[in-house]
């Protein structure tokens, strides 16, 4: 059996208004050291429960890569910032990859 150890590296997706606020939020993340790199999708379609009804928007996706520990200080900071109400704002573990990278994100954040 495969023991699974705790996480410590993590993805986070966040999708917002434009490429303009994408832009805005990995700067404030990267120069902050919160994360280590932010991957910016600067066009996807959403669709959506929002008030009662099905919504969508033309958005753009931050892919970032952070460590586990700093989730709750990226969260805030996004919030802060972000033009959405209720902006999306999840993380998946990341459970194996390259070591060279994986310590590469220790080395660029807080």
């Amino acid at each position: 059996m495969t023991k699974i150890k705790k996480t410590e590296h993590i993805v986070v997706f966040i999708t917002v208004a434009d490429e303009e606020e994408a832009r805005l939020i990995s700067r404030v993340l990267l120069k902050q050291r919160k994360v280590a790199c932010s991957n910016i999708i600067p066009a996807i379609n959403s669709l959506f429960w929002w008030q009662e009804k099905i919504d969508s928007a033309h958005e753009s996706l931050l892919v970032i890569k952070t460590k586990a520990a700093l989730l709750d200080e990226v969260t805030q900071l996004v919030k802060e910032i972000h033009s959405y109400d209720v902006p999306e704002i999840i993380a998946l573990p990341i459970i194996g990859g390259n070591q060279d990278y994986l310590e590469w994100i220790d080395s660029e954040t807080d």
